[in-house]
């Protein structure tokens, strides 16, 4: 077993080089010389006001140092990674919160013994040069059924206590109001750990051995093992677990919680659970909690008492009463409190109704026109040689791609046909293009079917029932080149699709001048220059798409994209030569 991999300069330096990196990013902040102390920089306006003060070991960041400010903590104190911090520095930081003219000073303890060993010496020290001082300690794990004389360790749920005392004391509270009302909110609140892997402390190995595929539920946050370890299960599975042990009436350490009952939920990573996997437990663990009936009052998700890099998660419920959510939301300038609505969660309507608007052109009723079966006739043709082409283009895009080219490109003729059975082609060009996008978009997949969408989608604009001359198809051609042009990066001479089209277009553009009796031959000309551009890609160095990636000398035929693109062009002049 290896020791994990830490992005550090030294050991020794990790703790005072990120409290150092924490007040350089806030200028909320300051550093007190010789101790690894957090303090507000704006210590003046704490003048008759009670002090907060917290902290404990580092390792557990953004606490406690990222809830110094105002409407939280006044200053926070440091130990070592996991280690409790030494009483000389947290009496310093008593004594500049004293000196800053503050009207008492409230010490929020986790409950280790460590902390309250080391909080407790520097509060009676502090009582000695006049302090009027008290101590609250946080102790809301619900992990163990029978704790032991030690009792409950302090976790997450402490955040929360941070918070409502430090908007009491914001609000001129006196120090013994402070501490009756947190010490009764303190009575609905528990915390319950889960982790799918162990963490490690700089320089040392894991903290404990957890294998492949199993997690442990009731974890303390210094890397100490649970109370039970089991196969990993869902998220929803896992969140189901922790709040029926969280929520056990036959546990001495369970949270009273009924139906009906208003709670705040945190949904706490531990240190290296992603962003996707937090936002899906927090799913569970709302949908998990409504299931019982219980009013999710405020959700708050993120990393707020981290174990390291241990990847698993703690659920904090704290009851919720109006003077409690009112405390909850009181402004705070602390950087790591999150920016969380102040609307109930539940009841709310989280869901909004889709556009009116038709996303799916293809489902759409239209009428036919005169326009209509030789429509019908080109898309058929169509269909049919991208159908015969399918090996061919396969076989051209293996050379220099994944060899899907012709099965794409038969994807969207078979979409197509089965479209044509059961639809009439609408007598509007431009409807016809836009539901021929909505296809290729939702059938063909890939570049390939953005590319066409794209294409079909612009070109759509330029083509109407009464405006569908050749000039105005010649536009649309034109506006679609463009589009596939300026969102897909190539040009002609890429190697793309492109070198068969723009050809091609460059040739119809003549259309607009053109009498109508030549319109045909500009037709017929422009096939033939698509089918020169396909032929030719063969001999240019691809910029664009798959084949960009590939050894120019290992790719010698042509690009399959422009020659499907030279037989789909090829396919309308043979319906549009039999109409004439």
């Amino acid at each position: 077993m290896q020791s994990q991999k830490k992005l550090i300069n030294s050991v020794d330096c990790c703790v005072d080089e990120a409290l150092c990196g924490l007040v350089r990013a806030n200028g909320g902040l300051c550093l007190m010389k010789g101790h690894r102390v957090v303090l507000r920089s704006d210590l003046e306006n704490l003048r008759g006001k009670v002090a907060l003060l917290s902290g404990g070991g580092s390792g557990h960041e953004p606490a406690h140092g990222g809830y110094v400010g105002a409407g939280m903590l006044s200053a926070a104190v440091a130990g070592g990674v996991f280690a409790s911090p030494p009483p000389a520095s947290i009496l310093a930081a008593i004594l500049s919160l004293h000196n800053a003219g503050t009207s008492g000073v409230l010490l929020i303890v986790k409950n280790y013994t460590g902390d309250r060993l080391n909080f407790g010496l520097a509060a009676e020290q502090a009582r000695n040069y006049g302090v009027a001082i008290d101590m609250v300690i946080v102790a809301e794990d619900c992990a163990f059924d029978r704790p032991s004389k030690a009792g409950r360790r302090g976790l997450c749920g402490t955040v929360f206590i941070h918070k409502l005392a430090g908007a009491l004391a914001e609000e001129g509270c006196s120090l013994d109001q402070i501490v009756s009302k947190i010490t009764e909110v303190l009575k609905g609140i528990g915390t319950l750990g889960v982790s799918l892997s162990p963490c490690s402390v700089p320089g040392c190995l894991p903290s404990f051995d957890l294998p492949p595929g199993d997690m442990e539920l009731g974890l303390g946050i210094h890397g100490e093992p649970g109370i039970k370890r089991s196969k990993l299960a869902s998220a929803d599975e896992v969140m189901k677990t922790m709040i029926d042990h969280m929520t056990n009436p036959d546990s001495l350490s369970h949270l009273p919680l009924k139906s009906g009952d208003s709670v705040v939920v945190c949904v706490n990573n531990l240190g290296a659970l992603s962003c996707l996997e937090m936002a899906v437990v927090t799913r569970a663990a709302v949908v998990c909690l409504e299931n019982r009936g219980v009013v999710i009052a405020r959700v708050m998700s993120g990393s707020f008492m981290t174990s390291l890099e241990m990847a698993g998660v703690s659920l904090t419920l704290m009851k919720a009463s109006q003077e409690t959510l009112r405390l909850f939301d009181a402004k705070t300038t602390a950087s790591a409190w999150p920016n969380i609505s102040s609307v109930c969660a539940t009841g709310r309507r989280y869901m909004s109704d889709p556009p009116a608007v038709s996303t799916r052109p293809q489902d759409d009723k239209y009428s036919e026109g005169p326009l209509s079966p030789v429509m019908r006739k080109m898309l058929e043709k169509v269909c049919a040689t991208l159908l015969e082409k399918q090996e061919e283009l396969n076989s051209l895009d293996r050379a220099a791609g994944d060899g899907d080219c012709g099965n794409t490109h038969a994807q969207a003729a078979r979409a197509i046909m089965e479209w044509l059975q059961d639809h009439v082609v609408p007598g509007c060009p431009g409807q016809l293009l836009t539901v021929l996008a909505g296809l290729m978009q939702e059938k063909m997949g890939g570049s390939s079917g953005a590319l066409y969408s794209l294409f079909l989608t612009a070109a759509a604009g330029h083509v109407t029932e009464e405006q569908s001359n050749a000039a105005s198809w010649a536009r649309a051609m034109d506006a679609g080149t463009q589009a596939m042009r300026r969102y897909g990066g190539a040009d002609p001479g890429d190697r793309t699709m492109l070198d068969a089209l723009c050809p091609a277009v460059n040739e119809l553009n003549k259309c607009a001048t053109a009498p109508s009796a030549g319109h045909l031959a500009i037709l017929q000309a422009a096939v033939q220059k698509a089918t020169l551009g396909a032929e030719e890609t063969r001999n240019l160095t691809a910029q664009a798409g798959r084949a960009s990636y590939i050894a120019a000398e290992r790719v010698t035929l042509p690009d399959p994209g422009a020659i499907a693109v030279a037989a789909i062009l090829r396919a309308v002049l043979e319906v549009l030569e039999v109409e004439k």
